[in-house]
């Protein structure tokens, strides 16, 4: 199985392959470039039996910021895999986000076991209305839940809802109201959906990992704990490396 990993930024990128065992390869697709990290003979020899891991590895991709950009990165470098007849088993959507205090404090990690898109719909004189309730698409992908579950036991993850906006909210009313909407809600970013939307169109299924670097409200820069977010993000994955080398894809 093969593992697209896709961030927003280079730094968020880093900080994925640092917990992976180098030196990486870069190429070059039409927008983007990724980075490639091939499991070695050696490490085969580690992995549970039953399963063809030849080829198996994680391509890293920095897909760029909001859930659009992400959405477009991401189909791209599905396309060109299913092209060249080695599809990736999954995708995983990885980075930092904003937490809602006080179920996601900084530093803390989080897993989705649901990808919401928090502002897609329509304002109307009652309030906010989803999308889908006004008929169209869908705003909300699943993760595989035994997925999941291996992944947050590994990790420490807190799992729930994870958020994608195409705006940063930046004050404590827009934080009420997006609790108020979605109970669930441990983190908001801004790319994970449209990750899941481009995986989707494969069928290929999805996770998203947050650390969380700051908290959902108003905007105090002086709060922001980014590096400590990152180096979480690579702790975590070191951790998470064998549960997805070892899940079985045709459980979802």
């Amino acid at each position: 199985m093969r593992i697209l990993v896709a961030t927003a930024v280079p730094a968020e990128r880093d900080a994925v392959a640092r917990a992976l065992p180098g030196p990486a390869t870069e190429t070059r697709l039409p927008a983007a470039t990724l980075h490639r990290f091939r499991i070695t003979a050696h490490e085969r020899e580690s992995l549970p039996s039953g399963h063809d891991h030849d080829g198996q590895g994680y391509d890293l991709l920095a897909a760029g910021v909001g859930p659009a950009l992400a959405a477009a990165s991401v189909a791209g470098a599905l396309t060109a895999a299913a092209l060249e007849g080695r599809p990736y088993g999954l995708v995983v959507s990885a980075g930092i986000a904003g937490g809602f205090l006080p179920e996601a404090p900084l530093g803390s990690l989080v897993l989705a076991d649901e990808v919401t898109a928090a502002d897609l719909g329509a304002e109307t004189p009652d309030g906010f209305v989803p999308v889908t309730d006004l008929g169209f698409g869908t705003v909300t992908h699943h993760p595989p839940q035994a997925l999941v579950r291996a992944a947050a036991t590994a990790t420490g993850a807190r799992t729930g809802t994870v958020l994608t906006v195409s705006t940063v909210t930046g004050s404590a009313e827009r934080a009420t109201a997006l609790r108020a909407r979605h109970p669930r809600a441990l983190a908001e970013a801004m790319e994970g959906f449209g990750v899941a939307e481009a995986a989707a169109a494969h069928s290929t299924p999805v996770l998203e990992l947050r650390a969380v670097s700051n908290p959902v409200g108003p905007r105090d820069r002086a709060a922001w704990r980014i590096g400590d977010a990152l180096t979480a993000l690579t702790e975590a994955f070191g951790k998470l490396t064998p549960v997805l080398e070892s899940w079985d894809p045709h459980e979802h």
